[in-house]
């Protein structure tokens, strides 16, 4: 089970409050990987970090029996001034995970995320990319029911994503994604139905090919308006 009841959230702004979901309610399906497409702003990264647990509502909540990944993508959520090594570790150690089994996971991290050297500096001076990578190992170092992907296959050059990919498919054989992406093949390759957000509502496609359909003729509409409005 994983559904929104109520859910309402917002920022201050110098203008007054500006809402992102408001008294959103929203079922998602069970045993299915989810495609969440929308336009820059419609609230995916912001609904990403509320169900991972990083974000609280302003009002409702998330109500789900599942466990969750932490949010995968070209960002963070690590301490910066710890190398990607202590960084695992950390982890680690917050998942009760024994001595044999941190070495374990950090060796499989240390060559997921193929970095060499750079695997020992402070993650601050990583690239995006950089630390994408270790995020994804990660990630695949430990089983969730549920796998939080925010633009992650975007991480680094065609081999890696291929072997991203690839990794996740295994993965998602024992447990599911919500993946953000507004890359249609890695939709339509690795989910089961998509969600659009758009003005703060979530809309569920069964058939992902008109669910992808959909939103590139409404992403054709924004740009065709966008020129008009130019000239």
């Amino acid at each position: 089970m994983l559904e929104l009841v109520n859910l309402t959230k917002y920022y201050p702004t110098p203008m007054g409050r500006h809402y992102v979901f408001r008294d959103l309610t929203f079922k998602f399906p069970e045993d299915a990987s989810i495609g969440l497409m929308g336009r820059n702003g419609a609230g995916k990264s912001t609904l990403m970090r509320i169900i991972a647990g990083v974000e609280v509502p302003n009002r409702g909540c998330v109500r789900t029996d599942k466990t969750m990944s932490w949010r995968v993508g070209l960002g963070g959520g690590f301490q910066g001034s710890l190398s990607s090594r202590d960084n695992v570790r950390f982890v680690c150690r917050l998942f009760s995970a024994s001595p044999e089994q941190t070495r374990e996971k950090v060796r499989f991290v240390e060559e997921f995320a193929e970095i060499g050297k750079f695997f020992d500096l402070p993650m601050k001076t990583l690239s995006s990319g950089m630390r994408g990578r270790v995020t994804f190992g990660l990630s695949l170092a430990f089983e969730f029911d549920y796998y939080l992907i925010d633009e992650g296959m975007a991480a680094g050059d065609p081999i890696f994503r291929k072997k991203a990919q690839a990794a996740f498919q295994a993965h998602v054989a024992k447990g599911k994604l919500i993946l953000v992406s507004h890359n249609p093949k890695d939709i339509q390759n690795m989910c089961d139905v998509v969600v659009i957000l758009e003005d703060g509502q979530a809309t569920l496609y069964h058939d992902v090919k008109e669910g992808l359909e959909l939103y590139q003729n409404m992403q054709q509409k924004r740009q065709q308006f966008a020129k008009v409005q130019g000239t």
